[in-house]
């Protein structure tokens, strides 16, 4: 297959391509959505991800909560979510994520949350809590749950995901080889298991995966064949942004056509719907992939 162009990030390191500029949040959507996340002292991954979209999505009245905290028991190179500690889980949690959804009026919710390796129940039980709060409370609103690694806890898989959830995802994040550099506490094998495991529990599932980080074109053709085998239903690819000097560098600015060519192969592979861009992220247009 012809090899379609990459920027090496050398090449572009002090400006992102133009294709990577993004609006700043602005307008009264935005600090309704602003308002209610500190009303209810909520977590999005938007702030916590550092996420590019935060303005479009915040201005359109939706937002990605987290729950179990805001600190991660995981040290992942890519990821701008604190790492260390975290304080005890707050158990009121899911009936405030509820409400925040209610007065949003939300149609479809995504929620995410950090890694909670410390628990023996790697934070199943709010999960579900959460989940349930949110049916009793908007029964229309359908629920995307993009949940962490269980480190193999299958229990605690189940739990996450018998709440009622129309969407389960676990995002592999990235090809194999770059496992132990990119993710140094998950396995790739493990990941791919979770999401088989997922879809013999009978849900839609879900991955994400990020470009940029070193990774080759055959590489990338891999995992998605790894993934049409262990019954991924969805794929999102975006461009890897670097979140602080101290996190894993860029080391390419994949082109635009680059992402539309895999976006093309991964649904002739059998990916039922592959969402790919520079700016894609796991939970962007979410709602697009209920019923795919």
């Amino acid at each position: 297959m012809i090899e379609l162009p990459v920027i090496p990030s050398e090449k572009q390191r002090a400006k992102r391509p133009d294709w990577l500029r993004v609006k700043l949040p602005i307008g009264p959507e935005y600090a309704k959505v602003r308002k209610l996340v500190d009303t209810y002292k909520l977590h999005t991954i938007c702030e916590s991800g550092n996420c590019p979209n935060m303005g479009e999505c915040w201005g359109a009245g939706t937002a990605t909560f987290m729950i179990l905290g805001n600190v991660c028991t995981r040290s992942c190179t890519f990821c701008a979510v604190a790492t260390g500690r975290p304080n005890e889980y707050d158990a009121d949690e899911p009936r405030r994520v509820a409400e925040a959804i209610v007065l949003m009026k939300v149609k479809h919710a995504v929620i995410t949350s950090v890694n909670r390796d410390e628990l023996k129940d790697r934070g199943a039980e709010i999960w579900y809590q959460t989940v349930r709060a949110v049916k009793e409370a908007s029964p229309t609103t359908t629920i995307e749950t993009l949940i962490p690694d269980t480190k193999g806890n299958w229990d605690a898989l189940i739990r996450m995901i018998e709440g009622g959830q129309e969407v389960v995802s676990h995002n592999m994040e990235t090809v194999e080889r770059l496992y132990r550099r990119v993710r140094p506490q998950a396995r790739y094998e493990r990941s791919l298991e979770q999401i088989r495991r997922t879809k013999d529990f009978g849900k839609r599932t879900k991955t994400g995966i990020m470009l940029g980080l070193g990774e080759t074109q055959d590489e990338v053709f891999k995992a998605m064949d790894d993934l049409v085998e262990n019954g991924c239903d969805v794929l999102t690819l975006g461009q890897y942004l670097q979140p602080t000097k101290m996190h894993h560098e860029v080391i390419e600015w994949i082109h635009p056509d680059t992402f539309a060519m895999y976006k093309e192969a991964g649904e002739q592979r059998g990916i039922k719907f592959v969402e790919s861009g520079p700016l894609v992220r796991s939970s962007y247009h979410a709602e697009r992939h209920v019923n795919v």
